[in-house]
């Protein structure tokens, strides 16, 4: 398998122009105007709750956020392949998958303001929760696609995660049990370049997609920024999870123009001209100078995605201020599946200190010896 495939997989050029590829250009041959726009579209829209939430955090309404700008083409892309039965195992910078999965905007700050333990129901749109825990979700990928095959249901997970990421155990054995089970599990690393200040030359001296071929399954690079050649790419690797195939990987390059997280400060490690030099590979333009060069675009469908993406930030906005601090209680729901007899003994032991200090002294420290 090594020497196949070099070059990242690209079907648009950073200034609009099509790339002729026999073997990946098939596979979006279905893909007209209208669903190009529609990419285009969601590419906006999840740009814009991104920009928002950030802006949010910044005015103290979020605790935390993880923004994934630049990244949205190989989000988008990707969550377009895949069908409503299957499952997909995220990070915690999936937001254009989760928009395009259907999970409402208003949801998707819920975890990040510190209000509720989760975001969204998974099983309303068959995709998991924002995931701290760096490269446990390849594990549960893998575990829960191989249960599925066991139980004979013909869908495909996929498992998103950071370069970084690729460097966990977590993810080693999650591949090694994959290819060993034939599990129907589709890895899929987003390389924006960075794992916080640690660039990817410090993960792997070898593109990450050759880790692939030592566990027997094919992996591919994708230009990342491009979002039918994800499309594509992702579509060859699911339709091969679902009719039994096996595992896939796939490495979409792309960039963080922005921090790992609010509270990170990208400045310090990484230069300007690095920046700039990826900000003319912006994904979101690429779409539309493809969309210009083959007379699809025009000012009313500009105008119709800009109201669009403003009325959902609205929301988003609005949704987030509006959002009710949690009763204390409710920091031991969840926890087990079950009820279990030490939740159910902190509970006890938390309510009766709450009804012996109304006041809150002994949580601010007054009247405590020092």
């Amino acid at each position: 398998m090594p020497g196949k495939h070099e070059f990242p997989v690209q079907l648009v050029q950073p200034d609009g122009r099509r790339v002729l590829d026999h073997e990946h250009a098939p596979l979006i041959a279905d893909v007209g105007p209208e669903q190009v726009r529609a990419l285009y579209e969601d590419m906006v829209v999840a740009r814009r709750i991104d920009v928002e939430a950030t802006a949010l955090q910044r005015q103290g309404q979020l605790g935390l956020w993880a923004p994934m700008l630049g990244q949205e083409a190989a989000q988008v892309g990707s969550a377009h392949a895949l069908h409503p039965d299957d499952y997909v195992f995220c990070s915690y910078r999936e937001t254009a998958v989760a928009y395009c999965r259907g999970v409402p905007p208003t949801d998707l700050t819920r975890l990040w303001r510190g209000v509720a333990h989760h975001c969204w129901d998974p099983h309303a749109v068959n995709m998991t929760n924002p995931n701290i825990v760096v490269g446990s979700q390849g594990l549960h990928a893998t575990g829960y696609a191989f249960a599925a095959h066991l139980d004979g249901a013909e869908i495909a997970t996929i498992a998103y995660f950071g370069d970084g990421a690729s460097s966990q155990g977590d993810l080693a054995e999650a591949l090694g049990f994959a290819a060993t089970w034939s599990a129907p599990v589709v890895f899929f690393c987003q390389n924006n370049q960075w794992a916080i200040s640690a660039p990817v030359r410090v993960q792997s001296a070898t593109p990450i997609a050759r880790r692939a071929y030592g566990y027997g399954m094919p992996g591919r690079q994708v230009d990342g920024n491009d979002v039918l050649a994800v499309l594509a790419v992702t579509r060859q690797a699911i339709a091969r999870a679902r009719s039994g195939g096996g595992p896939s990987f796939i490495e979409a390059l792309t960039y963080r123009m922005g921090p790992h997280t609010t509270a990170d400060d990208p400045t310090r490690y990484r230069s300007a001209a690095e920046t700039e030099q990826w900000a003319r590979r912006d994904p979101i333009d690429r779409i539309r100078r493809l969309l210009e060069r083959e007379g699809h675009w025009d000012d009313a469908f500009a105008s119709r995605v800009a109201e669009r993406s403003d009325a959902v930030a609205r929301a988003v906005r609005g949704a987030t201020t509006g959002l009710p601090d949690p009763a204390p209680s409710e920091l031991f729901d969840h926890v087990y599946t079950t009820p279990h007899p030490l939740i159910t003994e902190q509970r006890r032991a938390y309510a009766e200190y709450l009804a012996g200090d109304p006041g809150g002294s002994s949580a601010r420290g007054e009247g405590v010896p020092r």
